[in-house]
């Protein structure tokens, strides 16, 4: 499906924001389905087929999905036995990440084929800012809809885009349409079109937050529009803050190219609040799956490990741990995570959101920012 509205450069009328809100000509690129897509490409056999990138026994978690295996509700981070009991017929293939890159290069490219303002947030998808683009083009709908062409034609693969002018709404409009999709939200139109969405749509909040909200009578955009400050800080603290500006559709923050990489890690939203120390480890060992892969795909190396607590209340606890020498292997990392876990039980509230990371780096690659599962991505939007 394609949507294409005017452009940005169309008249923007009089509830319009200004440059000083952060007015740029941003898209946002999104692969589809990327590793799994991969696989579909690279092996007829598997395509309109349900498959899943990951380990398929033991304590092995889905890396990605293909759109087949989602409506079986499968998802990425989701444990594959879980994945597997969903959708039997599932079919899970190694991840193959030397392939990941190299296709993730040639999409790369592509970007900076059009501007060298472009901000990786992973390998399948990145931030532009087209405001100046290098070929005098002027239409962000225009260049998003060349670069979509170009990655199918050179990749043999769709990409989703979504086109505004500030990164928060073009990341949501990335979304409106996928898969192979493209979504405009204009200037004055942010938030309208934030107005509409379900609070779950907005980065940061997963379903627990989503239920607490809907207590407090917030279902969608506009419910959250209408608190004010001083409701929201009560209620989320300095989320409250991000809430706030989110529901209006302002992000002040500029593209960054060369974002130096401060560590490596994911998190994970639950479905449930938990806080048994047998569901706890579980968790735990999904995500040091998820991150040493992303280590490993970087070759780096660190001295801290960090593990994160959200609390049912809201409440974020952070414990780290760093090292004399480098932590070279998964297993040393796992005990360390390990044992930083078992050092806080039992906890003071159930959990609804656990993450793992590994900082004081060398050897990452740093210009690209460090990633998180697409499903449970926590972006600092403000």
């Amino acid at each position: 499906m394609v949507i294409v509205h005017d452009d940005l450069t169309r008249d923007m009328g009089p509830d319009a924001p200004d440059h000083s809100i952060g007015l740029r000509k941003i898209i946002h690129v999104d692969m589809d389905a990327f590793f799994a897509s991969v696989e579909q490409r690279d092996h007829p056999e598997l395509r309109g087929k349900p498959v899943a990138v990951g380990g398929s026994s033991g304590r092995g978690v889905v890396a990605a999905a293909s759109y087949e295996a989602r409506r079986f509700g499968v998802k990425s981070a989701m444990p594959s036995i879980t994945a597997k009991r969903l959708c039997p017929e599932l079919i899970f293939c190694k991840s193959r990440f030397d392939v990941y890159r190299e296709v993730s290069a040639q999409i790369r490219a592509i970007f900076l084929h059009h501007t060298p303002l472009v901000e990786p947030l992973s390998l399948d998808e990145a931030f532009l800012d087209v405001t100046a683009d290098q070929h005098g083009i002027g239409s962000a709908t225009r260049i998003a809809q060349i670069i979509r062409k170009a990655i199918a034609e050179t990749t043999q693969l769709t990409a989703s885009a979504g086109v505004s002018y500030n990164k928060f709404l073009a990341k949501l409009a990335s979304d409106q349409n996928k898969p192979d999709g493209i979504c405009i939200i204009r200037p004055g139109e942010g938030a309208q079109f934030v107005a509409q969405l379900p609070v779950r749509r907005f980065h940061g909040i997963g379903p627990r937050g989503a239920e607490k909200m809907a207590k407090l009578g917030i279902e969608t955009g506009a419910d959250l529009a209408a608190k004010d400050r001083a409701f929201l800080a009560r209620h989320f603290g300095s989320f409250g803050d991000y809430l706030f500006r989110a529901a209006r559709g302002i992000d002040l923050r500029p593209v960054r190219p060369n974002r130096v990489r401060k560590s490596i890690g994911a998190e994970r939203t639950f479905g449930e609040d938990i806080s048994r120390p047998a569901a706890l480890g579980e968790a735990l060992e999904g995500i040091i799956d998820i991150v040493w892969d992303r280590i490993a795909e970087k070759a780096a190396r660190g001295r801290t490990v960090t593990l994160k607590l959200k609390f049912t209340d809201f409440q974020l606890a952070t414990r780290a741990r760093s090292q004399t020498i480098w932590i070279e292997t998964k297993a040393e990392f796992a005990q360390i995570a390990r044992s930083i876990l078992a050092e806080q039980l039992p906890l003071p509230l159930p959990i609804r959101l656990m993450g793992l990371t590994l900082s004081n780096l060398e050897g990452a690659d740093s210009p690209v920012p460090p990633e998180t599962p697409p499903d449970t991505a926590q972006l600092s939007l403000l």
